[in-house]
């Protein structure tokens, strides 16, 4: 089926899911949709962020996609849900994949979750692990600051290093051997979140988990395509230019082209 899969998240950050389902479905046509004039959901209420999922996943509806996800882990928090009831199409999140991915991994038990405020509030990685295995215990800490030293291309900085050492030393004295990087833009972090929590502690990569499972879910629904010659569309809600000049860090130079999207409630 050559429908597109819809993609969206805040802003930026949900690129590291797109690229990861480009890589594992290349036979995929892809739309997607960054919400950045209203970039960061992490901070809103359940009902703000649950409008505008709504209001972008319409514009996303309009290009006639077969799937949706979510690639934003407060989206996929407090809006997917109501997503899945009343969009009519599968609906995915990245939450659940990455709950299911670090309940597979650990060895101990202990599994510590490091995301935005908004989906640290919600609570729905421990929900959604303990679901899975209820013996789990979990241990959560937001960490605010990563996503601005991302989007400023600090990824190795000294100063990185330091807050990533404030926000986890925690985790680690609660001694995780498994840590999910709740938010989109953390894999960018990858190598000094690994130095502080040290090299026994596997890191969950949501948007691996998440294009495995979208696989699976095309693939269960016969709606995969396998088509060579594919078609990547990229839409922003402001500013193409800073998404283009930022967005290379998390997709790759295959980001070469974005449009403003008309979005109702804009």
């Amino acid at each position: 089926m050559k429908n597109p899969i819809g993609v969206f998240d805040s802003g930026i950050g949900g690129l590291t899911v797109l690229r990861e389902i480009t890589r594992l479905l290349p036979g995929e046509n892809t739309i997607y949709l960054g919400d950045t004039a209203r970039v960061p959901y992490g901070s809103k209420s359940k009902e703000t962020i649950e409008r505008y999922s709504f209001e972008v996943a319409s514009f996303l509806m309009r290009h006639d996609i077969k799937f949706l996800v979510a690639a934003c882990n407060t989206a996929s928090a407090l809006a997917v849900p109501k997503l899945t009831l009343k969009l009519g199409i599968p609906v995915l999140g990245v939450i659940e994949p990455g709950a299911k991915a670090a309940v597979s991994a650990t060895r101990n038990k202990r599994i510590g979750v490091i995301g935005t405020e908004g989906t640290i509030r919600s609570g729905a990685y421990a929900s959604a692990i303990k679901m899975i295995d209820p013996s789990v215990e979990t241990f959560v800490r937001a960490c605010p600051l990563f996503v601005p030293l991302v989007e400023e291309g600090w990824n190795e900085d000294d100063v990185t290093m330091l807050v990533a050492e404030r926000y986890l030393n925690g985790l680690k004295a609660a001694e995780v051997d498994t840590l999910v990087l709740g938010c989109t833009h953390y894999p960018l972090l990858k190598d000094i979140i690994s130095k502080v929590m040290g090299a026994s502690v596997r890191l969950i990569d949501s948007a691996e988990a998440t294009a495995v499972e979208v696989k699976r879910i095309l693939s269960e629904k016969a709606l995969l395509n396998s088509g060579a010659n594919t078609s990547h569309s990229f839409f922003v809600t402001d500013s193409p230019e800073r998404f283009l000049a930022v967005g290379r860090r998390f997709y790759g130079e295959g980001l070469e082209r974005a449009e403003l999207a008309n979005i109702e409630g804009l």
